[in-house]
């Protein structure tokens, strides 16, 4: 079931703490594929996102009495598997640092790259690189799913944090902020960090691809 086809939270939430056991299967549905992979941002493989996320949901079942409301139930639910997955990172010897201000120095593209302030489009790329496939029509390869992947794997911790959520679970900026404690400023850099070293890295793979 797809978030928009669930009821609203005080309805989801009603029915959790009467512990509806088809409204338990529907959300478990509906939030595990991006649980695991915001999990799995934080822990060293596949496994251990899964029993992050088979621990949070037993997180959800034990603390939906005392659920307040404060933020939407989605963004309580990432909370603790996030909570959890940060505990399973330390505990395999992966820690990811605390999401303060980003430690990566210097631009993440070369700056020539950019449109300079004379140009009528200041600040845009020179070329448009080219255009992003789409998972959900089918059109992104196996071959470039591995090399995002690849590529998601080996960035700094908090930039691959925030695209993790942004990009792949599809958390808006606001709650990026909110589950990581993070100002919009501070997101933003990540983001744009993060999203150019993939773009980088399919960029390479497709002029190799294009030139074989």
């Amino acid at each position: 079931m797809a978030d928009t086809a669930l009821p609203a939270d005080a309805v989801v939430v009603a029915r959790l703490r009467a512990r509806d056991e088809t409204m338990f299967a529907a959300l478990i549905d509906a939030w595990s594929p991006g649980m695991l992979r915001a999990a799995r941002a934080f822990v060293a493989d596949d496994h251990a996102a899964q029993d992050v996320v088979q621990e949070a949901w037993l997180g959800v079942l034990r603390g939906i009495g005392g659920f307040q409301g404060i933020s939407s139930l989605r963004t309580w639910v990432y909370q603790i598997v996030m909570n959890k997955a940060k505990t399973r990172g330390v505990r395999d010897a992966r820690t990811v640092p605390g999401l303060g201000v980003d430690d990566d120095h210097g631009p993440t593209v070369d700056p020539a790259r950019f449109r300079g302030a004379d140009d009528p489009y200041p600040g845009h790329w020179r070329s448009s690189p080219p255009a992003w496939p789409s998972p959900e029509d089918g059109a992104l390869a196996a071959e470039t799913r591995r090399q995002v992947a690849a590529a998601l794997a080996v960035l700094p911790a908090r930039q691959r944090v925030v695209v993790t959520l942004r990009d792949v679970a599809g958390h808006t900026s606001e709650e990026v902020c909110e589950l990581l404690s993070i100002s919009a400023a501070n997101q933003r850099v990540l983001l744009h960090r993060g999203r150019a070293a993939l773009r980088a890295t399919l960029e390479r793979h497709w002029v190799k691809e294009a030139m074989a």
